[in-house]
């Protein structure tokens, strides 16, 4: 409780560096914010045009699907692969500033919130124009999905970054991780495919799935998420915020040895 509260006092040094990520990421950029719109969008029209010739799908119905899946596996996976070096790329704060470590993480999650955020928008959009009959209170079980990814994604990238900085080849091993974890996950096929396939293991024991989940049965089908969809993704943000917590006990006083 003492390291968080640290954590909360240095919240507007953290708040500014996440602002100051995201102007630079769209620093002379004509469409600015809209490309976190403009890009998902056009990557789901071309595979879901693709996809949808290939397994015989509505393309109108099937393009939310992609979406859903697009948006929150690429907060996932730039939020850990950027925060595996998150620590590195602020070793001038680190040097100066006796800030707890966790805040330069923190900084990474928050600034691809609010892209995803951004993207979401595209969702909604999409989902009231071709599946206007799914609006309902229903929805209003997606909205947890926000502060979950966030519980999940700053734990996760915190421990990548302890390891991360002793090890600089991280960044380059998870490429090939997520890679992996994105065959295994119905993140652009459907869950049935899996299933249908004799590996429905994939897809029940995955917490990709319960996590996308909670975002597509409210918005997809007008459907409350599962309770199970909630426990998983709160268990694992639960146990990821415990390791880091541990290998942070350990390796915090040493990260400005490896810098």
């Amino acid at each position: 409780m003492t390291y968080l509260t640290e954590v909360w006092a240095a919240r507007y040094f953290w708040v500014h560096l996440a602002l100051s990520d995201l102007r630079s990421r769209w620093r002379r950029s004509f469409f600015g914010a809209l490309w976190s719109m403009l890009q998902p969008l056009f990557m789901t029209l071309m595979l879901a045009f693709v996809l949808g010739r290939v397994f015989k799908l509505n393309v109108l119905h099937y393009a939310p699907y992609i979406l859903s899946g697009m948006i929150v596996w690429e907060y996932v996976v730039s939020t850990a692969i950027n925060g595996a070096l998150a620590f590195v790329q602020a070793d001038a704060y680190i040097k100066q500033c006796r800030h707890p470590l966790a805040i330069y993480t923190l900084r990474t999650a928050l600034a691809n919130l609010i892209v995803l955020l951004l993207a979401s928008v595209t969702l909604l959009l999409w989902v009231l124009v071709t599946l206007p009959g799914n609006f309902g209170w229903a929805w209003l079980g997606a909205l947890p999905v926000f502060p979950l990814l966030l519980a999940v994604a700053w734990p996760l990238a915190t421990l990548l970054a302890y390891i991360g900085v002793r090890f600089r080849d991280l960044q380059h091993a998870l490429g090939l991780v997520f890679q992996a974890l994105w065959f295994v996950s119905p993140i652009y096929f459907e869950a049935r495919f899996f299933r249908e396939g004799g590996l429905g293991v994939l897809v029940d024991y995955n917490p990709v799935y319960h996590l996308l989940e909670i975002v597509r049965a409210p918005l997809l089908n007008g459907t409350w998420p599962a309770l199970t969809n909630y426990a998983v993704v709160a268990g694992c943000a639960l146990v990821l915020g415990l390791l880091a917590w541990l290998v942070g006990r350990r390796a915090e006083s040493k990260v400005i040895f490896y810098l």
